[in-house]
């Protein structure tokens, strides 16, 4: 209704988000204020809160009321609860093309009689009843309150509400047994199912991190030749400036602004449709529901699931979704474990190690296969890590039951690819990168004056790496190796770069042509095997980026949990390195 024209926040005093945007309808504008999706109004949660107490307040001229078509009985009892509280209301029954297609059919006048308000159908998705609805809307504003229709009285006690809505779901429904019915419930069989849910997400993410690993790599090559003859480029106009400026700005702030663009964007452009489309499709609520015993288990709320795969495209947004999780217990154990699993940011360096020191450089479809199953296993060990942490923290310092919650299992829907395109582009791609790149860019100049200001005939970088040495070295690393992670601490993707830079002492980063160049100086300083699966292992578990340790502290409002979350991950990072690398030295494999 509103389409681009709205903004975002949150509620005052809590951590919900709002949303409110203008709409004009014939000669008269309209404030449209969308609240917190809920299944009712009592104080169970924030969402339901804000909520009530929007509609209490009497500050809007109409509640609308969204009930589910497919789903009418349940929705129903929420627009029981809201017209016990106001008479300024309107129904609108969305997903009328769904529950087509579903073999029901509403009666939307009989409904309207029995709730005693006006009752529109719409469905949103395809456009359709939109007119309609603003018609409603426009009639039901501009008429005075003593004209406008009163609801039957309802009950108010729960359980004689829910019988209610019983009543007049079976009284206006009408259904038949339809094919798509059916052949949704096979396919809820099958991906919800103890014995082959799992098996079958797994192979869905697999097949999803396959396709990123595969069809990254050429993109990525063609932007850092483009990069490198617009490097030369800026070189040549930048000629007639100091050389400590010149360099500063092409070797220090272009090169790592230029390199991260290149290794991040081609696999978000990928990894991010994908998932948004799986995401469409309805088959991440399923993800929640098969992993939500498991969570359980951990004494954590099944939500944490969804979160889980939100970080997988970023830490941040990961934490921002907690916000999902009703119980302040349970949110704050999905907030300092966010990090556990690898963002995107992550990726490439995780990507590059593998294919390097473990598929040997080469490209082909066996290849990528492998690294897929390697980067899964890799994922795997994060989910793993984050159970594990979230059971210590229920039982420690977050001591509490888990809590139930009401998981929605939409129906499978034709994915609309072009609105995913756009929105996984617009609102994710861009914006992700948009927030790297803001950091790499001065973490660019920071990391060139490391390494270009000498201090006793030595660098700053130099001095660094040669201090943490011998520390690194008990983790399996070394003090380029541990250094590159402090300082690509603004943006995990320049990790890379930086160890090149401190490598080759040369103050400048270094393009190198493929995989294979780029193995061959790690295995002149010293790389081994030891060596790659320690960085992994450190990779995957250390201090979370700067923007996700401020985002846990807009979120917590507490610098306690948020060095918490930054100590977590990154103890079980030195203990895992510590383990690996003591058991390599005893083997004698090291």
């Amino acid at each position: 209704l509103t389409g681009m024209r709205q903004h975002t926040g949150n509620w005052p005093g809590k951590t919900v988000s709002s949303a409110r945007g203008r709409c004009r309808h014939r000669d008269r504008e309209f404030l449209l204020v969308d609240l917190p999706g809920t299944y009712s109004l009592a104080d169970h949660s924030p969402e339901e809160t804000v909520a009530r107490e929007f509609i209490d307040s009497g500050e809007a001229a109409l509640t609308v009321v969204v009930c589910d078509a497919t789903n009418l009985e349940r929705t129903l009892i929420l627009a029981l609860q809201v017209l016990e509280r106001t008479r300024n209301v309107l129904i609108c029954v969305n997903l009328l093309d769904e529950a087509r297609r579903h073999g029901i059919q509403v009666d939307l006048t009989g409904l309207s009689q029995r709730l005693g308000v006006p009752v529109v159908g719409v469905s949103a998705g395809q456009r359709e009843g939109l007119g309609e609805l603003l018609d409603a809307v426009y009639h039901l504003t501009g008429a005075p309150a003593e004209a406008r229709p009163s609801s039957p009285a309802a009950p108010s006690d729960p359980e004689g509400r829910a019988t209610l809505a019983q009543q007049y779901a079976q009284q206006v429904l009408r259904c038949r047994q339809a094919d798509h019915l059916r052949r949704q419930r096979r396919l809820d069989r099958l991906l919800t199912s103890r014995s082959t849910g799992i098996p079958l997400m797994l192979l869905l993410l697999g097949g999803v991190l396959w396709l990123t690993i595969a069809g990254a790599n050429g993109p990525s090559a063609l932007l850092t030749a483009l990069f490198a003859r617009l490097g030369t480029a800026l070189e040549g106009w930048l000629a007639p400036a100091p050389i400590w400026l010149s360099s500063l700005l092409v070797d220090g702030l272009y090169r790592v602004l230029t390199w991260v663009v290149a290794v991040m964007l081609p696999p978000m452009a990928i990894f991010f449709p994908l998932f948004t489309l799986l995401e469409d499709l309805g088959y991440l609520p399923r993800v929640a529901f098969v992993l939500d015993h498991a969570f359980q288990r951990a004494r954590a709320c099944g939500k944490q699931a969804l979160t889980l795969c939100m970080s997988l495209g970023c830490n941040a947004c990961g934490v921002t979704g907690c916000r999902i999780i009703d119980s302040p217990r349970e949110r704050l154990i999905a907030i300092l474990t966010a990090s556990f699993v690898p963002c995107n940011g992550k990726f490439p360096t995780l990507i590059a190690l593998t294919t390097m020191f473990f598929l040997g450089g080469k490209g082909g479809l066996a290849a990528s296969l492998q690294g897929a199953l390697l980067l899964l296993a890799s994922l795997t060990l994060g989910v793993g890590a984050t159970l594990l942490c979230s059971r210590i923290l229920s039982a420690t310092v977050l001591k509490g039951m888990p809590s139930s919650f009401a998981l929605e299992l939409p129906p499978y829907r034709r994915p609309r690819v072009g609105e995913v395109l756009i929105r996984s582009v617009l609102d994710r791609t861009l914006f992700v990168l948009g927030r790297a790149a803001a950091v790499a860019a001065p973490a660019g100049v920071i990391i060139w004056l490391a390494a270009n200001v000498t201090v006793g005939g030595a660098s700053l970088l130099a001095h660094c790496t040669g201090t943490l040495d011998p520390f690194a070295r008990l983790l399996g690393l070394d003090g380029v190796i541990l250094t590159a992670f402090l300082l690509g601490w603004p943006a995990n993707e320049i990790v890379i770069p930086i160890m090149l830079m401190a490598y080759l002492s040369t103050g400048t980063l270094v393009e190198f042509s493929d995989l294979t160049a780029l193995r061959a100086l790690l295995t002149q300083q010293g790389w081994s095997w030891l060596t790659a699966v320690c960085t992994i292992l450190f990779s995957l578990f250390h201090w979370p980026c700067s923007t996700t340790c401020l985002t846990i502290y807009k979120e917590t409002g507490s610098v306690r949990w948020t060095i918490l979350s930054a100590a977590l991950p990154t103890a079980l990072g030195v203990i895992l390195c510590l383990l690996v690398a003591a058991a390599a030295r005893l083997l004698g494999l090291a």
